[in-house]
């Protein structure tokens, strides 16, 4: 059994996004990730081989797809990616932490 709590253990000063495997197994892996202003470089596309689903738990952040289109994501938004589909976050909000969870599959 694991137990814990999405929104605690947060370290007070994140220079880099934070990015946390909570289960893994064979064809899920589900992730924390907390941004504080950061985001993608602007060189690099993720082109991942599972698809990706992704919910904003508190505060906000933009998705930008490869074909231009843009998503803003705020608290209780999500979004599902299809594997291969280049992506990569343009924006997240610097005021706050933005806390998403990952579901990869």
């Amino acid at each position: 059994m694991q137990l814990g709590n999405i929104f605690e253990s947060i370290p007070d000063d994140l220079d880099e996004e934070l990015l946390e495997q909570i289960v893994q197994t064979q064809h899920v892996r589900i992730e924390r990730i907390v941004s504080t202003g950061q985001a993608s470089p602007e060189s690099g596309w993720y082109d991942q081989e599972q698809s990706e689903w992704v919910v904003v738990l508190k505060g906000g952040a933009v998705i930008a797809f490869e074909d231009g289109t843009e998503v803003n994501l705020q608290a209780g938004d999500y979004l599902d990616i299809s594997a291969h589909t280049k992506h990569r976050v343009s924006w997240s909000d610097p005021e706050t932490e933005t806390i998403w969870l990952a579901v990869h599959y």
